[in-house]
């Protein structure tokens, strides 16, 4: 899971969340040399539930979360030198102006060369805090308004911050969403609850060789730190 590809500005809320283009670079050649391979959410679901190949070696989901600007103009082109499609979950509204968001031309890019588009929702809100009217906005509307606009599944939601409880998968599993993935570190596996999926967060200073032993070690945690949130 990343989020903005580049240098953290020196008022930035969040620096950890920030991961320079060299690093990023340099995380996506040593997975390559490690034997892993770029997939979607949707191939690994194909594959868990009838069987669908998956490509050689150890399939892994690059995901990007709210959709910033970056992930197009850094992280896309590095990726497609490698083939690999990633997964954007879009926040549809809300980034702050100086962070920058994807454009429609943009994602529309990002769709036709093979990237899955999923959301996070219309404003990033903390979905356990809002009433059922704001709640059906934040997970369903947002939902049919990328499959309006990009005419692409939006199969999977991701939990801003993390925060849901059963309120919110109900929610999610109402508005048709297949799936949807946390910020709780660890591998997904078929036996899991699809609607409660661990992911890996990246964040600022990882090395090549931290990312692989991040990933070698594979354990689950507990929720993220509020630090984070």
């Amino acid at each position: 899971m990343y989020h903005v590809i580049n240098s953290p500005p020196t008022n930035a809320r969040f620096p950890g969340l920030y991961v320079t283009p060299r690093q990023f670079s340099a995380q996506m050649e040593a997975l390559a040399r490690a034997g892993f391979t770029g997939v979607t959410l949707n191939q690994v679901e194909a594959n868990w539930k009838q069987g669908a190949p998956l490509p050689a070696g150890h399939p892994v989901v690059i995901s990007f979360d709210n959709g910033y600007r970056t992930q197009f103009t850094r992280a896309f082109s590095l990726l497609r030198k490698l083939g690999w499609p990633a997964v954007e979950n879009l926040q549809l509204e809300g980034l702050p102006p100086s962070q920058g968001g994807l454009t429609p031309r943009e994602i529309r890019a990002l769709v036709g060369a093979g990237w899955e588009l999923d959301t996070q929702g219309f404003t990033h809100a903390d979905l356990i805090r809002l009433d059922p009217q704001r709640l059906l906005h934040e997970v369903g509307a947002a939902r049919v308004a990328i499959r309006r606009r990009y005419h692409t599944p939006a199969d999977w939601f991701a939990y801003p911050s993390g925060h849901y409880d059963a309120t919110v998968i109900t929610a999610v599993k109402a508005a048709g969403y297949i799936g949807a993935t946390t910020v709780v570190a660890g591998w997904a596996d078929p036996r899991d609850d699809p609607y409660t999926l661990p992911r890996f967060r990246i964040l600022a200073g990882t090395t090549p060789q931290g990312l692989l032993a991040q990933l070698a070690d594979g354990r689950r945690t507990a929720d993220p730190p509020s630090s984070y949130l």
